[in-house]
């Protein structure tokens, strides 16, 4: 993104948004995953930053470095709604390109 790291998540939330929906995608964002517990469903459970073509994931970060809890935290989002496509995005990365990972059906690329 144009505007360089250091800006706060929900800066890249808005923006990336912005951009994916003027390249023709359907984007909802902060996207209720909701949890199952006893039978009952409690909306309250989790949020994603981006739902990408209700099919893809996006998570977004601005940390120094992305940790195992970053990455479970896409993978539990995976689960709970069946969709097999995540990103978690680091924008606090020294470049973009070291701040990609692409997690697919519990693995992490």
């Amino acid at each position: 993104m144009a505007l360089g790291p250091g800006l706060l998540e929900s800066v890249y939330e808005v923006l990336l948004a912005y951009q994916l929906q003027q390249a023709g995608l359907k984007v909802r964002r902060q996207v209720a995953i909701p949890i199952e517990f006893e039978g009952v469903r409690f909306d309250e459970g989790f949020r994603a930053d981006l739902v990408v073509e209700d099919k893809v994931i996006v998570e977004l970060k601005s940390v120094e470095a992305i940790t195992s809890a970053h990455q479970k935290q896409v993978l539990t989002y995976l689960r709970l709604t069946g969709m097999k496509l995540g990103y978690l995005l680091n924008f606090g990365a020294a470049t973009m390109k070291d701040g990609i990972y692409r997690i697919i059906n519990g693995k992490i690329e």
